[in-house]
């Protein structure tokens, strides 16, 4: 085999090790364990004799799969639940696997909500606010939960509250001005679901989609202390033209708290440290830069490349073999016309500056499967894709610059096509530096 196909080959089984890492249904059973008289999550224990009742609640892109592996796990013991799922995606979360059955999957809109989700949010914070001090509420969160956990607070309507996301998103505003906004309109989010189901208890798995881990971001926090204010709202309303009635929500310290625990089963970090264990054991030395990786998505491919240059160079930071694995999420300023996204814009920004340098692949994509309004999850390339591309007429300089990194891959047969995961982490960065043949 080539050293180009045994690089694609590799970088390919270590995107794979990524998605079997970021897995929901292997996440929480990696997390949870039932012992037939107590589950268990992380140090502590809920013995299922202080309980008479246990539900499922929750909402994100993964959650129905996430709460498939609870009702595995505890199987009758569940009385119910329900989970608001992306629309499209509670067929491909459980198709085969059957389930869950105890457990209500809600399809609803995403990532602009609707009256289904809405519907569905009712339901839940009414689960929660009839749950005692002798219910246990276990609450699946995952990336996309806030668009599908839409309660907004009272007198304010759904059309309002999508028309301030649209508008906060014209304007530029950061994710977590958004979300400030979004915990202070709302009855469920920014902690507020744990106050509804306060005395009961609460354990909340969370597959994270966040840069940082940060659980009072994940899904707007719905059960985790919110350290921001009205006071933080308001300037952020002040900034962008918008008034609309506020909630305060529970803060650190609220002694409710006390009966609820959070665990992050999944995240970007866990998927790049597989991705790094799979790169060892086909023997190269593996280097992760950083999951927290953002930014303009050309300069960080530029990053990347420079760095790749300096080991074909000098061999440091490691000598080849050699994988540099990255994760996180970068943005794409859009100015042409063209198909693409983050991760297939990198990886043409990356062979263009690597054209030439030695021997190298370059590979990127989404854990969901899902790159920008493509059907693909990113691309991979090595140090001759740009010259193969001009032998056939592309120039790789003009399609980067019209944002089409998809029709500039596609005629190459360099687009990564896994369909969607029913995952989410972020996303997976790999270059691979071959041992220089004698």
């Amino acid at each position: 085999m080539s050293t180009t196909a045994l690089g694609r080959k590799h970088a390919l089984q270590m995107f794979r090790a990524a998605l079997d890492a970021a897995d929901p249904e292997r996440a929480v059973l990696r997390h949870l364990k039932f012992d037939g008289r107590a589950l268990i999550a992380g140090r502590k224990r809920y013995r299922l004799a202080d309980f008479d009742r246990v539900r499922v609640i929750g909402a994100g892109k993964a959650s129905a799969r996430m709460a498939r592996a609870v009702e595995r796990l505890l199987g009758k013991r569940i009385e119910g639940g329900l989970v608001n799922v992306q629309d499209g995606l509670a067929g491909l979360n459980t198709a085969g696997r059957g389930g869950p059955h105890k457990i209500e999957l809600n399809p609803s809109g995403h990532p602009v909500p609707d009256e289904r989700g809405l519907a569905g949010a009712e339901r839940i914070a009414e689960m929660a606010r009839e749950s005692g001090p002798r219910d246990l509420l276990i609450c699946v969160i995952s990336g996309g939960a806030s668009a599908l956990l839409p309660l907004p607070a009272a007198s304010i309507t759904l059309a309002a509250s999508q028309e301030a996301t649209r508008k906060l998103l014209a304007g530029g505003a950061t994710i977590h001005e958004i979300n400030t906004v979004r915990k202070h309109t709302s009855r469920i989010k920014g902690g507020q679901l744990a106050r509804l189901a306060f005395p009961a208890a609460m354990l909340t798995l969370i597959l994270s989609d966040v840069i940082g881990d940060d659980l009072d971001v994940i899904g707007s926090g719905p059960t985790v202390a919110d350290p921001s204010t009205n006071a933080d709202a308001e300037r952020i309303f002040a900034r962008y033209g918008l008034r609309l009635p506020l909630t305060e929500t529970p803060k650190p310290g609220d002694p409710m708290f006390a009966r609820v625990q959070n665990v992050i089963v999944g995240s970007n970090r866990m998927a790049i440290d597989a991705s790094a264990r799979r790169a060892r054991m086909l023997g190269y030395r593996p280097l992760v830069l950083s999951t927290f990786i953002q930014g303009e998505t050309r300069d960080v491919a530029q990053m990347h490349a420079a760095i790749v240059k300096e080991i074909l160079s000098s061999g440091r930071p490691l000598r080849p073999p050699a994988c540099i694995l990255s994760g996180g999420e970068t943005t794409v300023t859009v100015r042409g016309q063209g198909l693409g996204g983050r991760n297939q814009e990198f990886v043409l920004a990356a062979a263009l500056a690597l054209d030439g340098a030695g021997p190298v692949t370059i590979f990127s994509a989404g854990t969901d499967g899902i790159d920008g309004p493509t059907d693909v999850a990113g691309a991979i390339a090595d140090e001759s894709t740009v010259s193969r591309a001009r032998s056939l007429g592309l120039d790789a300089l003009a399609y980067l610059e019209n944002n089409d990194s998809y029709h500039f891959f596609q005629p190459l047969e360099a687009l990564v096509k896994t369909g969607p995961t029913g995952t989410n982490v972020m996303d997976a960065r790999i270059f691979l530096v071959p041992r220089r043949s004698s």
